[in-house]
């Protein structure tokens, strides 16, 4: 009997954050099984995980599926891991080997004891996009050029896996969303992306971002470690904030299930970190 969990990410009450499916012990399930697990429980992507102590104390081979197709890594389900983890073992340090590489995690309990989960990412990149991409993208989400804040252009970002960042010029354009799902999925196919993050800039370092996943079988991810960490890079590398900066993300709010990311960048570390706190869902 495979044992699956169901835990928040990136808030302290479960009917907020991402909610992540984790299978703690993931050992001979093929990859017919794994999907099958993530789509029955719905989630934009459940965790699982393999003990592998020849590799180190605490370290896990970690795959993340969709309920449509499996994804080289994910935040929110990272986050819920360790979390789970934890639950189970006690805080500490962790490493995820991971589709993408290695992601080391550290799960530590705050004054009210609640577990928070900080990922250090990958190292990432960003990647200019042609306008004819940009233009069809708008047309699939139903902007227009004009709704863009021409502040934060478009680029491809990754940092475990490829996000293509839109930034809206008002609060108003990013809460309206509603978009040809079959045509963004094929669009994002082509170009190896696994979700938008679509932004609007609250402040230098408070955003809102919105992520939709149609390629994952989901119209929308509540919140999105994996785009944040991009995110992180993404305003680095554009030099909007410096090579140390702390960032706070909303995610989630339109949805009814509001959401709370820490975005933290080090100086001479190109590496991402992203930190949440993660709740198990009642039974």
């Amino acid at each position: 009997m495979t044992t699956v969990l169901r835990y928040a990410a990136f808030t302290t009450d479960p009917a907020g954050g991402n909610k992540a499916g984790v299978v703690p012990d993931a050992t001979g399930l093929t990859d017919q099984r794994m999907l099958a697990i993530a789509a029955e429980l719905g989630y934009s992507e459940t965790a699982f995980l393999i003990a592998d102590p020849s590799a180190g104390e605490r370290t896990y081979r970690v795959r993340y599926f969709a309920p449509t197709l499996e994804v080289p890594f994910c935040g929110h389900a990272t986050i819920a891991a360790a979390v789970a983890v934890a639950d189970a073992t006690g805080p500490g340090e962790l490493v995820f080997e991971t589709g993408a590489g290695t992601v080391p995690v550290v799960v530590a309990a705050d004054g009210d004891g609640v577990l928070r989960a900080t990922l250090t990412s990958v190292e990432p990149h960003v990647l200019e996009i042609g306008e004819a991409d940009v233009a069809q993208a708008l047309a699939l989400l139903g902007w227009q050029a004009d709704e863009l804040d021409p502040t934060l252009p478009p680029r491809v970002a990754y940092a475990g896996a490829r996000h293509l960042v839109l930034a809206a010029r008002s609060r108003e354009r990013l809460a309206e969303l509603s978009y040809d799902f079959d045509g963004l999925a094929a669009f994002m196919t082509e170009r190896e992306l696994i979700t938008l993050q679509l932004v609007w800039r609250e402040s230098a370092t408070v955003f809102h971002v919105r992520d939709p996943f149609p390629v994952g079988g989901v119209v929308e991810d509540p919140a999105t470690g994996a785009a944040a960490a991009a995110f992180g890079a993404y305003l680095r590398e554009l030099g909007e904030v410096g090579e140390t900066a702390e960032l706070t993300l909303h995610q989630g709010a339109d949805l009814g299930s509001p959401g709370l990311l820490s975005v933290e960048l080090r100086a001479g570390d190109p590496r991402v970190r992203v930190s949440g706190a993660g709740v198990r869902l009642p039974e």
